[in-house]
């Protein structure tokens, strides 16, 4: 029915080792995501779960690109069932597990999958701590239904990108559709494929086709995607364009992972220009001994990735430094070694 990158009882195991705090967002770091594939019309089970913890009387929110409501559970209530703000999308097609909520199970049903339930989705305890998320992203492949010439509606060509204006801070693009019957959803795409929101819309319609006109406009180095999805007809193109901004086209991203001895760090800076310089500081400010940094550049935008091993808790800094642009960004870790004596 689906594909897991990672089976549930493996997700279940994950041995808890450090909490990482960043000082630059109120969310817990660490999460994971787990991407799971599967055909247009199935049915699908996210999975999510609290250990083995009785979450009757808890709360547990399911939202989809952080934005969307999917499910909601609040102490016995839930969307439908005393509690309102669910979106259009997902009523009457999501389901809880009420009789495994004694063991912890906050997983939930979607039936029948579509196209537009493409997306990032994320299961949050708010009132536990510490809080918890977990992350999966969910990848409908359409499924081409047969059609004659007489009936088969009339998909629209590639769409058409332009870079409006720029400045070292930010571009604003435009997505032109034209011609499209039924009417298409356009969205702009980052590389990460996450939804760039900071857009406006405009639509018209000629001899009942649709001209759609989307602007956007970004912050950061990039190859941006204009995406058009006729789901009634499972057609979806894209056009894409490369953004390069003098700047840092993110704040570094941080992940870690259990070592032999301590625990190692990982700093990322993505789609940067000039190319950034990354340092590993502790909490005194001295520079770490780290391994050689990986990067790579395409046109002048980097992506730069440098990894230290640590063997004791500390305020450690991941620093990004573009000189040229007198450019620094900074960004914390804490580190909690649960199984080791601190001095």
């Amino acid at each position: 029915m689906f594909l897991l990158q990672r089976s549930w009882t493996e997700m279940e195991l994950l041995p808890l080792v450090c909490f990482c705090l960043l000082t630059c967002s109120g969310t817990t770091f660490g999460d994971e995501v787990t991407k799971m594939i599967l055909k247009e019309n199935e049915d699908v089970i996210l999975p999510c779960s609290l250990d083995s913890t009785n979450i009757k009387s808890e709360t547990f929110d399911w939202k989809k690109d952080d934005q969307k409501e999917v499910f909601m559970y609040q102490n016995g209530k839930l969307y439908n069932n005393g509690l309102s703000g669910q979106d259009p999308q997902f009523k009457g097609r999501v389901f809880h597990f009420d009789d495994q909520l004694q063991s912890g199970n906050a997983s939930i049903f979607i039936n029948k999958t579509k196209v537009s339930d493409n997306g990032r989705y994320s299961c949050i305890f708010p009132h536990h701590q510490p809080r918890t998320r977990s992350i999966i992203e969910l990848i409908v492949d359409c499924i081409l239904k047969d059609r004659t010439k007489e009936n088969k509606p009339g998909s629209c060509p590639k769409p058409s990108v332009t870079n409006l204006d720029e400045t070292d801070d930010w571009a604003l693009l435009q997505c032109e559709v034209q011609g499209a019957f039924p009417e298409p959803e356009v969205q702009w795409l980052d590389s990460d494929n996450n939804r760039v929101h900071d857009v406006e819309q405009q639509v018209t319609q000629s001899e009942g086709k649709f001209n759609i006109i989307l602007n956007a406009t970004v912050k950061k180095s990039d190859v941006y995607r204009c995406v058009s999805t006729q789901e009634e007809i499972c057609h979806q193109v894209d056009q894409k364009i490369k953004v390069t901004l003098q700047g840092a086209a993110l704040n570094p991203v941080i992940t870690h992972h259990e070592a032999k001895e301590g625990m190692l760090l990982q700093c990322e800076v993505r789609g940067a220009s000039p190319k950034p310089k990354l340092v590993w500081k502790d909490g005194a400010g001295n520079i770490l001994p780290a391994d050689k940094p990986k990067d790579k550049g395409d046109k002048g935008i980097y992506s730069v990735i440098l990894k230290a091993t640590v063997t004791k808790t500390d305020n450690y800094r991941c620093v990004s430094t573009q000189e040229e642009i007198h450019h620094e960004v900074i960004l914390r870790h804490m580190c909690l070694f649960l199984n080791q004596t601190l001095d």
